[in-house]
């Protein structure tokens, strides 16, 4: 499933994204085009402008009730029979949606802090804006936060 996030949702694009979701999201698109965008690209449009949702085909969009984040995924999740913790879990660029790719641990030395360097042996990399990412105590905050809002 892919989505196409309204502009007051740019904090679940990027939970989304962290569970492995193609999420688009781009501040200042007018309504007409961001409907034209996700029917082209068959994504669901997840919104919390009413006026927009008025518009919108049942089955085409996701109209979000909710204004705590962690609500707000929850919603979706459930909703849509989503898995926030799956397969595709951290395979996504938190910034531009990009596919992460595992990169030569070589390749990253200079670019991540040194003490990271050292004990970490497995990076990926955003082909779209080259940001680096790797498994740290991140990933188990995000967890916990994942787990305390009930969707893993």
């Amino acid at each position: 499933m892919r989505f196409l996030a309204d502009a007051m949702l740019g904090k679940l694009a990027k939970w989304l994204r962290i569970s492995g979701y193609d999420t688009l999201y781009e501040t200042g698109v007018e309504d007409d085009e961001l409907v034209t965008r996700a029917a082209g690209e068959g994504r669901v449009i997840l919104t919390r402008d009413t006026r927009l949702a008025r518009r919108l085909a049942p089955g085409g969009y996701l109209f979000i009730r909710d204004n705590r984040t962690a609500d707000q995924f929850r919603q979706v999740v459930s909703e849509l029979g989503l898995e926030a913790c799956g397969p595709g879990f951290f395979t996504r660029c938190t910034v531009c949606n990009g596919e992460l790719r595992a990169v030569d641990r070589e390749s990253v030395r200079g670019v991540v802090p040194e003490y990271t360097y050292s004990v970490t042996m497995r990076f990926l990399r955003c082909p779209s804006c080259g940001r680096v990412y790797w498994e740290g105590t991140h990933k188990a905050r995000i967890l916990e936060r994942l787990k305390a809002a009930g969707t893993c």
